[in-house]
């Protein structure tokens, strides 16, 4: 007496033919990088832009900055009466203001932290190096960013 062969695998195989000849012809989901860039979302992290005229040297953003990738250095300058008699004003001037993205985990707490509005998130997102070393980005590099930085939104009415 002769037994039939297992023929359990044949719906498993047909059905796995088919998902392969469906996703053949359909658009693939991902882009292809080098030669199509990508929109980033609205609220998408990519790099900290920086505004000198707003930035007071409070280093609310260094202590608050979890790996410690910033660094600031800034010095105070006199400012004469506008008033003859008046009293001497002091304001903080930023000498250096530098982020390390070798170290930065994009957490944004000195965005976040920084109480007068002087570091935004940029949306770009293609600035890397082929030397570590150049990941270092200094006040000039950050200042250059600020002019990608989206409008904000605007408030409901």
């Amino acid at each position: 007496m002769a037994s039939r062969p297992n023929t359990d695998w044949i719906p498993g195989l047909a059905k796995g033919m088919w998902l392969t000849l469906k996703t053949l012809f359909t658009k693939p989901v991902t882009v292809n990088y080098p030669l199509e860039k990508e929109i980033p979302v609205p609220r998408a992290r990519g790099v900290i832009a920086l505004d000198t005229d707003a930035c007071t040297s409070c280093m609310l953003c260094v202590r608050e900055c979890p790996d410690w990738c910033i660094y600031i250095e800034g010095h105070k300058e006199d400012i004469p009466p506008e008033t003859e008699g008046g009293r001497v004003k002091t304001r903080a001037k930023l000498d250096r203001f530098d982020i390390d993205y070798a170290l930065c985990m994009y957490c944004g707490i000195c965005v976040e932290v920084c109480p007068f509005d002087a570091l935004f998130w940029s949306p770009e997102y293609e600035y890397s190096e082929l030397n570590i070393a150049d990941m270092l980005h200094d006040k000039d590099r950050l200042t250059t960013w600020l002019e990608t930085v989206p409008d904000p939104p605007a408030l409901e009415k």
